[in-house]
């Protein structure tokens, strides 16, 4: 993968990366640092991602295991989350409904949220979900069964706290 090409690749999928990255760890700051940190690593290896057959999905499974390792890292306290010193860009803030997704996918277990992001925010069909996160495809099919009841519950008007097109939360 040459320079253009590589940029191509980066430009075309760097937002979509940090969108699926931001529902599955639900912090928006700190999926744009991994994702940064993960095209980085791609650019270091971009002879191996040149054969690989899915480049997007190595970035973005490089750019969850660098969010995991983070978090890890600042759970057991060795040290403070890093965070980049740059200028602050501008981005339009995220719709009520999707904070609200973004709000119950964090309360789901981990494995059925990421079920959920890498196939129905990533568009992956199942078998490439499975392939992804290394489980048989059953197991993915389970996880994203139980996974949507509990969004819909999570989710419904009747549930506590939740959302409603056109309410207002104080």
């Amino acid at each position: 993968m040459d320079e253009r090409e590589f940029d191509d690749f980066y430009t075309a999928s760097f937002q979509r990366i940090v969108g699926q990255l931001y529902a599955m760890i639900g912090d928006r700051d700190e999926a744009q640092e991994c994702v940064q940190e993960a095209f980085v690593r791609a650019w270091a290896h971009r002879r191996k991602l040149d054969k690989a057959e899915y480049p997007e999905a190595w970035v973005r499974t490089t750019a969850y295991r660098l969010a995991v390792s983070r978090w890890r890292r600042t759970v057991r306290g060795r040290r403070p989350v890093d965070r980049a010193v740059g200028a602050a860009t501008e981005t339009a803030p995220p719709s009520l409904s999707h904070v609200a997704l973004v709000e119950a996918l964090k309360q789901l277990p981990e494995a059925q949220r990421q079920a959920l992001v890498l196939h129905h925010i990533a568009d992956l069909p199942v078998q490439a979900v499975a392939r992804e996160v290394g489980v048989p495809e059953g197991t993915i099919k389970a996880r994203l069964s139980r996974g949507r009841a509990a969004l819909a519950a999570l989710l419904s008007d009747d549930a506590p706290g939740g959302y409603q097109e056109g309410a207002t939360h104080a």
